[in-house]
């Protein structure tokens, strides 16, 4: 910690603002670590606190309405692509979708503080079409409330955070043990989660050729088809499947006991 003490002592507000906004662009760097940092520099006076929840501020805008952006003209493909790192990349889609489902727009405001939210809110919000505006006033409104909360704590509790650094210090080899066995059991963990939940990441599907031949022949009468698309992604006046009915995904288990079980049911997303 004293390493990225001076680090940021050393490379000032370009440091804060490089590390916010790579973590804005879903990149491993930790904004909140950095913040801190800046926080505890600013009780030095060897920066100003004020400066860098600007910089910072800035920083993280410009990283959010790039992915807002993104995520606008890619939609599900980026969606997908940041999900990759996740055991089953349709779930991670669904429940960052359920967070705008249920708590609207306003998600915005705490998604900073959600691990994995706040990687896939701002282009969520994107692909949703979300006005820019409105998008901009409430990211605006979280990333403040992100930079304040951490940077506050770096400057309140800088003597608190210096301290525990030198500790880490002085444990040495020790804390470097502890350190590669913790990863070592976080992989272990993830294999785990991977063999487990490895059934659910094949999806059974059909040929579009295959299922518009089925409507066509004598078994229709034993076809369903169900639009699932996801909140925001649905769009009432849309074009839909001829004779397809609609379920909100967020509320399966009712949905569901609706669904009658005598046919051969297909389903479609976005």
């Amino acid at each position: 910690m004293n390493d990225l003490f001076a680090f940021v002592a050393h490379h000032g507000y370009l440091a804060v603002a490089a590390v916010v906004f790579s973590e804005a662009i879903d990149l491993p760097l930790p904004a909140a670590v950095a913040l801190i940092a800046a926080g505890a520099a600013g009780a030095t006076h060897s920066l100003s606190l004020a400066s860098v929840v600007a910089v910072a501020l800035c920083a993280m805008l410009a990283g959010d309405c790039l992915m807002y952006l993104l995520g606008r003209s890619m939609g599900w493909r980026l969606l997908s692509l940041i999900c990759k790192i996740s055991i089953n990349p349709e779930t991670c889609i669904l429940r960052s979708a359920e967070s705008f489902y249920k708590r609207g727009r306003v998600t915005l405001l705490v998604s900073k503080f959600v691990p994995g939210l706040n990687a896939m809110a701002p282009p969520l919000a994107g692909s949703m079409n979300m006005r820019f505006s409105q998008f901009l006033a409430l990211d605006a409104g979280g990333a403040l409330l992100y930079i304040v909360c951490y940077s506050v704590l770096g400057y309140l509790f800088r003597d608190l955070v210096a301290s525990i650094t030198q500790g880490v210090q002085t444990a040495g080899h020790a804390v470097a043990i502890v350190v590669v066995c913790a990863f070592v059991g976080y992989l272990a963990y993830r294999l785990w989660l991977y063999r487990k939940n490895r059934v659910y990441r094949v999806v059974p599907r059909v040929q579009v050729a295959e299922l518009a031949n089925r409507l066509r022949s004598e078994e229709a009468d034993r076809i369903l088809v169900v639009d699932v698309r996801s909140h925001g992604y649905y769009d009432s006046g849309a074009a839909r499947i001829r004779g397809s009915v609609r379920i909100e995904p967020n509320n399966l288990p009712t949905e569901i006991e609706n669904l009658p079980k005598t046919k051969d049911i297909y389903v479609y997303c976005t």
